[in-house]
């Protein structure tokens, strides 16, 4: 049986934890920086070992998670490289010792943009890295006994992806899609024809009953946008 708490917002705060409860993979999601980005912390129970799914900030604030649920943080993941997604992901890297697990070779022009992209937008400065591996569609990557899928979703940045988990029926989709909107595509080698064939091609067969959890707001499952969503409705 899986129990999920959607969206329960603290008095006095400014971020929303979502937390899902299953057998093994659980995850626990609050948002960073002035965007008000989705950074997701997933982990295995049976063994407490974790990832970060997008660091784009506020790593005092990820750090206190961390250790209030007792987890052992040993990976951080990209699912692309814009500022708000991927900002604290060199610092938090060299801090720590981690790994840095995506997103895909198309974006390593945003990554060398990332001190510009932190002066433009007000961030702290952001640390260059190099990715530790770069992710390819069907790749997989794991987190203690859990396995998730990776998907390459391009269109918002051509070397964007997506983690999937096929066992609990979630999937954290970055600024691919959210709960009534697509990301955008007016950024340099975004292309709208190519987000809408990765939502539909990439995210769609993955079930109307999977839940996303998107980089911005929300949750929603795929049915409810592939009935709703005026920009992706009927797709």
């Amino acid at each position: 049986m899986i129990g999920v708490i959607r969206g329960i917002l603290r008095e006095n705060e400014s971020f929303v934890f979502s937390h899902l409860f299953l057998t093994m993979f659980q995850y626990l999601t609050l948002p960073v920086t002035a965007f008000d980005q989705n950074c997701s912390l997933v982990w295995c129970d049976q063994t407490q070992q974790a990832a970060v799914i997008d660091p784009g900030g506020d790593l005092d604030l990820i750090l206190a998670e961390v250790k209030r649920l007792g987890l052992t943080l040993g990976q951080i993941w990209l699912t692309h490289a814009h500022i708000d997604h991927a900002g604290a992901a060199g610092e938090l890297a060299q801090r720590l010792g981690l790994p840095i697990i995506g997103p895909g070779e198309g974006d390593q022009f945003w990554i060398d943009g990332l001190p510009k992209q932190s002066q433009m937008f007000g961030f702290p400065p952001a640390q260059l890295f190099t990715p530790t591996r770069w992710l390819h569609d069907g790749d997989t990557v794991s987190v203690g006994n859990c396995t998730l899928q990776v998907r390459h979703c391009p269109g918002h940045t051509p070397g964007h992806v997506v983690f999937y988990s096929a066992e609990a029926k979630r999937a954290f989709v970055g600024d691919v899609l959210f709960a009534g909107s697509i990301g955008r595509t007016d950024f340099p080698q975004g292309d709208h024809a190519t987000l809408i064939a990765s939502i539909k091609n990439r995210l769609w067969p993955m079930g109307d009953d999977t839940v996303f959890i998107p980089g911005h707001g929300p949750e929603s499952t795929f049915g409810r946008e592939r009935r709703s969503n005026p920009y992706v409705a009927d797709q």
